[in-house]
């Protein structure tokens, strides 16, 4: 094994540490594993050698170029790597020219094209003929979705992979590699606590590039004590990021007093505290769909029949965040907020549900009254089922003198509406349905 000289050691860390960490096997390829895992079909590809055009599609630092790079090495093709942002039509037409000479020769040439939906409707035509005649195996990477940036024609002929975000776990997994490998910080005295190595995680949103970078940047710039150790503190990542998001833990205590705080505000009627507090879990990196759930779920509990409309903008909201994410979806987080926290309030149908709740714990069998119940069959009719009720629809008033709760709850009242907003309406029509079916 030829040693590694001063020099060469020297121009191997002139590189990002990502870059230093790339593995040549599966074995150090983190996430994506319902692509890459044992036996799924683009690991077997890939070890095959049996590869097809494809585009590698997913968000920035999920290992797409990874992943190409990877196959650069375990294929037996010539690997020919290509950029779209610094290439036209000229280095296209030159490169095809290359792979056709190799083909005549029974090579097959394997060209990687980052950032494949840079390029314009020209460039991509310009790959077609070659792909459709065998001359090139195409491996394009994108960010974008790829049924609309990529060309009908050419997307036609690749098969699409989805690349995930990165689960924490496997950034977690990343990061002790990079403080262990000696092509990251092997070679030094690097401490950092589980609670940081957690925080940075969780910064990086699943972003790979993210975090490596972020982590050297904070060795570079953690002070080294008189041992020669560098620590990694809480201190320094913050400076490193320049933001607040890593004292936000999702899993910890900080996570339920804000979103308390939101939801205590919207009850509250206060529409600038509800910004405040939904900016801060933004801010923090919080899943903008777990607060578009908790957003849905108050219109109905703190606001529910005083305005109905209230659990259709909290949904339409939800909608918005999943069709957009972020940073666009973080209006309609707030426009949702401030509607709940303008809206009239009534937690009646939260009550009515609570108390219609203990009465089934209590009391979980009773039986359906006689005259609500099915009846199929001649045997149920025999033993009355059905008999005595009274088909709403063909009364005059729309309803029927008809006891529907079981005889033990008969007259119980779980709904008692208020008389805040709409539900003032309601309460006044409840009244008027309970004195017709008492007779009144």
């Amino acid at each position: 094994m030829q040693q590694m000289g001063l020099f060469d050691e020297g121009a191997m860390f002139a590189q990002p540490l990502a870059s230093r960490l790339r593995p040549t096997d599966f074995n150090g390829y983190v996430g994506q594993k319902h692509l890459v895992g044992e036996g799924k079909i683009l690991r077997s590809l890939i070890e095959k050698d049996m590869l097809s055009s494809m585009i590698f599609w997913g968000p920035p630092g999920v290992g797409k170029t990874t992943l190409a790079r990877l196959i650069a090495h375990m294929s037996r093709s010539e690997f020919i790597d290509f950029s779209a942002v610094t290439s036209g039509i000229k280095e296209i037409k030159a490169v095809m020219e290359r792979a056709e000479t190799l083909r005549k020769q029974g090579l097959k040439t394997i060209l990687f094209v980052d950032e494949i939906h840079r390029f314009n409707k020209a460039q991509q035509d310009a790959f077609l003929p070659f792909v459709e005649k065998g001359s090139i195996i195409l491996i394009g990477a994108t960010t974008e979705n790829p049924s609309f940036e990529i060309n009908s024609a050419l997307l036609s002929r690749c098969k699409v992979f989805v690349l995930k975000p990165l689960e924490e776990e496997d950034i977690i997994s990343l990061i002790h590699t990079a403080l262990s490998d000696p092509r990251g910080f092997g070679g030094m005295d690097v401490r950092m606590e589980d609670r940081e190595i957690s925080a940075l995680a969780r910064f990086s949103a699943g972003d790979a590039r993210t975090a490596l970078n972020t982590l050297e940047m904070a060795v570079n710039n953690a002070p080294q004590d008189r041992e020669g150790v560098i620590r990694i503190t809480k201190e320094v990542l913050s400076e490193c990021t320049d933001r607040r998001s890593l004292l936000y833990d999702k899993q910890g205590e900080e996570h339920y007093n804000l979103i308390s705080a939101l939801h205590k505000s919207m009850r509250n009627s206060d529409p600038d505290a509800a910004v405040y507090w939904l900016s801060r879990m933004l801010d923090g990196g919080e899943d903008p769909l777990y607060i578009a759930r908790r957003i849905v779920r108050f219109a109905s509990e703190d606001i529910g029949m005083a305005d109905s409309r209230a659990l259709t903008v909290a949904v339409n909201a939800y909608q918005a965040c999943t069709f957009l994410g972020l940073p666009e979806c973080d209006v309609h987080l707030a426009h949702a907020a401030v509607y709940m926290a303008m809206a009239p309030k009534s937690n009646a149908v939260y009550m009515a549900r609570n108390h219609a709740r203990a009465d089934v714990e209590k009391a979980p069998a009773e039986p359906v009254p006689l005259q609500i119940r099915n009846a199929p069959t001649d045997l149920m009719k025999q033993l009355d089922y059905g008999k005595g009720y009274i088909y709403a629809h063909d009364t005059r008033e729309k309803m029927a003198r008809m006891t529907c709760l079981p005889d033990s709850l008969k007259d119980t009242r779980y709904y008692l509406p208020t008389d805040q907003g709409e539900e003032k309406e309601y309460s006044g029509k409840l009244e008027e349905i309970l004195r017709f079916k008492n007779g009144e």
